[in-house]
């Protein structure tokens, strides 16, 4: 048996600590702290994600159970529920919010082989939104439009190839989607998918003239006038493509330039979408292709609901969900950096069960991730008894 380091302890090799220290002392985290530390904080909390903990008490019990290994998997601090309430309350959550933007610039380098549709090299994000319902009478400061409802929305810009998060903005559930296209710098040269919750055409023509690109779905209202007609390859999965200028004086004001609208089919199904793009260069099939990976978003909100703890709060304060919040990407970002430097081709979710079990055995990272693929030979040399004969 391997009688090295904790399977714990070996993951969380892969934290930046340096440039965690530096954010622990620009927001003064371990200020008149004496005993439990920002980084016991941040390690209780990653226990919890990894092991599906369902509160203080149980983060508490469990690792109190392991009393013993505490030290050697990094916690130096007394773990107690009161001690890790108090953290997460008082503690800014700007902490881990740096901790998780700068493991997400480690990972993204890693994934920049991924392919994509078309085989495009230009960077390709989606832009959309999740929301989580608390109640008001617990969150209070979680306003929403609903009584006796509240929720705190999740507005979140993902990088297509590694299905990874790049801004992340929490916000009450009263703020409008929109919002986001000024919170977001566009980068040049870059495709954005978006969905119809986005289409305010003052926003969109700035980020038309930032030199970003984007595509997304057309309102039903939309009124515009065709200009040209493209020809079109694949009439399966295309029903047109023009080039439109918008009709209404309102709009037009707002974006004076021509726009793209292409009809897509789906051929299983039959249904037609309409898009809009201000890129000209793409063929017709790939822009219909790239906005089905507007999908890995939806994939991304149900993995981080399913399998992180996003749903159920450890605290009440808007502070304390901030830091679970961030602490669960910063997990989730770590796990997708562990796949690539072991060369792994399980999935996060294979990965992240596998962790959960192994946290506290002493065996080597890269083989306890490793799938098992061996299998029992047909006939067995084993000196088992024979209880029947022939």
């Amino acid at each position: 048996m391997h009688e090295g380091r904790f399977v714990f302890s070996q993951l969380m090799d892969q934290l930046p600590i340096a440039a965690f220290r530096r954010a622990v002392r620009k927001y003064g985290g371990e200020r008149y702290v004496k005993r439990f530390s920002c980084l016991d904080q941040f390690l209780c909390m990653a226990f919890a994600q990894l092991t599906g903990r369902e509160s203080l008490r149980d983060i508490e019990l469990c690792l109190r159970a392991h009393q013993s290994k505490l030290f050697h998997l990094g916690i130096r601090g007394h773990v107690a529920r009161s001690t890790l309430a108090d953290a997460n309350e008082k503690r800014d959550w700007r902490i881990f919010a740096e901790l998780a933007q700068h493991l997400i610039r480690t990972a993204l380098p890693l994934y920049a082989d991924e392919p994509l549709a078309g085989d495009l090299a230009q960077a390709a994000f989606v832009l959309d939104s999740t929301t989580v319902e608390v109640c008001l009478a617990a969150f209070p400061w979680a306003h929403a439009p609903h009584a006796g409802r509240g929720g705190i929305k999740l507005h979140t810009l993902l990088e297509v190839r590694s299905s990874i998060p790049t801004v992340i903005q929490l916000t009450d559930s009263r703020s409008h989607d929109v919002h986001m296209l000024d919170r977001v710098e566009p980068e040049r040269g870059a495709i954005y998918l978006l969905d119809r919750g986005y289409l305010d055409f003052a926003r969109l023509y700035r980020w038309h003239s930032a030199g970003a690109f984007f595509i997304m779905r057309a309102k039903k209202n939309l009124q515009a006038r065709r200009r040209y007609s493209h020809p079109v390859e694949d009439r399966v999965r295309i029903v047109s493509d023009h080039t439109i200028v918008l009709a209404r004086d309102v709009a037009l004001a707002k974006y004076p330039a021509p726009l793209r609208r292409v009809r897509v089919r789906d051929p299983e199904t039959g249904s037609r979408i309409v898009l809009l793009t201000n890129h000209f260069a793409l063929r017709s099939t790939d822009i219909g292709a790239l906005y089905r990976e507007r999908w890995r978003i939806e994939i991304f909100f149900r993995w981080i609901k399913q399998h992180l703890r996003i749903k159920a709060f450890y605290g009440r304060t808007q502070n304390a969900v901030l830091v679970q919040v961030w602490i669960a990407v910063a997990v989730y970002v770590l796990i997708a950096i562990l796949r690539k430097r072991l060369g792994s081709r399980s999935s996060l979710y294979e990965i992240l069960q596998v962790l959960s079990v192994v946290l506290f055995e002493k065996t080597e990272l890269e083989c306890a991730l490793q799938p098992n693929n061996s299998k029992f030979p047909a006939e067995s040399d084993s000196n088992q008894l024979i209880l029947f004969g022939d």
